[in-house]
């Protein structure tokens, strides 16, 4: 009873301000069991929104927010051995319009890229390359693919005599290799519509001192011992199932030896928060890492791991096997090639990041309505259309919507276009991009009603026609 009565005062009390105030944006205030108030915006109210969005479109949908922060998205961090394929490009597709969404939500993002030019499988593709490069069979544990033999025919004369003349030869040719497919990765992502601020390697973190900080770092604070010839982090007083090896017996670092230094490097840059998008299968590093650098004064919560399921991709109702070893996938720019680059972004975005994909290549593909990207997409030709076919007409839109809005395709319509900024937010504070997606594909749905039932191109009703082209504009 008191949550009803208090609901009725509130609501009363409402409506009576908007009514001594004709600029107030509440139409209504009705209260409701047990204890709501249901507000109702003014058709006025809406409009004015609409007509700002028309004003400045650039900044609509952009958010302030209430802390600020600096992050650092790590994403993508493919191994450079071979060509982006399709079955490891999902990080770029969740980190880039994840970079977007929390843009557009208030804070400064810097999009990073790390990859492993310090460890074995750099050397094994400097082995497999040297050996076809002198004639010889690739070996074992070596990197097949046709790619591999372009790369042994491309050898430098300079990087030849430079590998003949080194102890190792592998590790000059992989040197090379790795950065060739770097190169190579890079601009496949930016046809993407992907770009890094920061490329940063693994060897890097050893040669700047930064791994050789961050372990006396935990050694201070008291938190690594030395046992049978190899240096340990205390993993276990933090929570974890066992201690964790820094530094081998045989004094090679280990890759979690690097992920702590890249902590440490990465907090020295002012940065508030740390996001790293990793492919499921390192999920057992995540409790290490944060470990780690709660170990080293950090906050745990300001570093996070956001893992993606995997990708299962089909063509005819059969499953694609990759192995990049093997030489067997699909490359990201055949797929860009053969389903376009908004096709591409668009299945990997519609998805929560921690749920598995099947990607129908097929559909993909598919001009009609079953596919929500062209479903889309259609909507925007016909708006792109309705304005051309108006300018032909001699009609422009309207400043301002002015009191169309009365009427239910124009509301509706209205209503959809607002949300956007409330999206966002909501993408951002979730750290997901699935939302802007159903976005789209809900104002596209109202869109096409209102093309159904609105007509806007009206000359005879040229004061009608150019509200509604301010509608349709925004």
């Amino acid at each position: 009873v008191l949550f009803r009565s208090t609901a009725t005062a509130l609501a009363a009390a409402l409506e009576a301000d908007a009514a001594a105030d004709p600029g107030s944006p509440i139409g209504s205030a009705i209260a409701a069991a047990p204890g709501f108030v249901n507000l109702r915006f003014a058709d006025a109210a809406l409009a004015g929104t609409v007509d700002r969005i028309a004003r400045d479109p650039d900044a609509w949908g952009r958010v302030a927010a209430d802390r600020p922060q600096r992050v650092n998205v790590e994403f993508v961090s493919a191994n450079p051995t071979g060509p982006l394929h399709i079955g490891n490009a999902r990080g770029a597709f969740v980190g880039d319009l994840l970079c977007r969404v929390l843009d557009a939500a208030g804070h400064t993002t810097t999009r990073e890229y790390y990859f492993n030019d310090f460890g074995a499988q750099v050397r094994n593709l400097g082995a497999s390359v040297w050996a076809l490069a002198n004639g010889a069979p690739v070996p074992d544990d070596g990197y097949h693919g046709d790619y591999v033999h372009a790369l042994a025919a491309e050898l430098p004369g300079e990087v030849r005599t430079e590998a003949a003349a080194a102890a190792d030869p592998a590790w000059v040719a992989g040197a090379w290799a790795s950065e060739r497919i770097r190169a190579g990765i890079e601009a496949s992502l930016e046809r993407l519509g992907v770009t890094f601020d920061v490329w940063k390697t693994e060897g890097s973190l050893h040669r700047e001192g930064w791994v050789e900080r961050a372990i006396e770092r935990l050694r201070a604070a008291g938190h690594v011992y030395e046992q049978d010839g190899a240096t340990w982090f205390r993993s276990t007083a933090f929570g974890d199932d066992k201690d964790r090896v820094i530094r081998k017996s045989d004094g090679d670092y280990t890759y979690f030896a690097s992920d702590i230094g890249y902590v440490t490097e990465k907090f020295s840059r002012g940065f508030d928060h740390l996001v790293y998008i990793w492919g499921a299968d390192h999920h057992g590093t995540v409790a290490r890492v944060r470990n780690a650098a709660e170990a080293m004064g950090y906050e745990k919560a300001k570093v996070e791991m956001l893992l993606m399921a995997w990708v299962r991709f089909v063509r005819d109702g059969q499953e694609i096997s990759m192995s990049k070893r093997s030489g067997e996938f699909i490359t990201l720019d055949e797929l860009l090639a053969e389903v376009g680059v908004d096709a591409a972004r668009w299945f990997f975005a519609s998805r929560a990041s921690t749920s598995g994909i099947d990607f129908d290549i097929e559909l993909a593909k598919k001009q009609s309505n079953e596919n929500p990207v062209y479903y889309v997409q259609y909507a925007h030709a016909r708006i792109a259309s309705i304005l051309r076919k108006a300018a032909e007409a001699g009609l422009r839109p309207a400043d301002s919507i002015g009191g169309i809005l009365a009427g239910a395709p124009e509301a509706s319509l209205a209503r959809a276009i607002v949300r956007l900024p409330e999206v966002v937010e909501d993408a951002a504070a979730a750290q997901e991009t699935q939302g802007i997606t159903a976005f789209a594909t809900e104002l596209a749905t109202t869109f096409h009603a209102f093309y159904r039932d609105a007509r806007v191109v009206e000359p005879d009703e040229p004061e009608r026609s150019a509200a509604r082209l301010a509608l349709v504009a925004a």
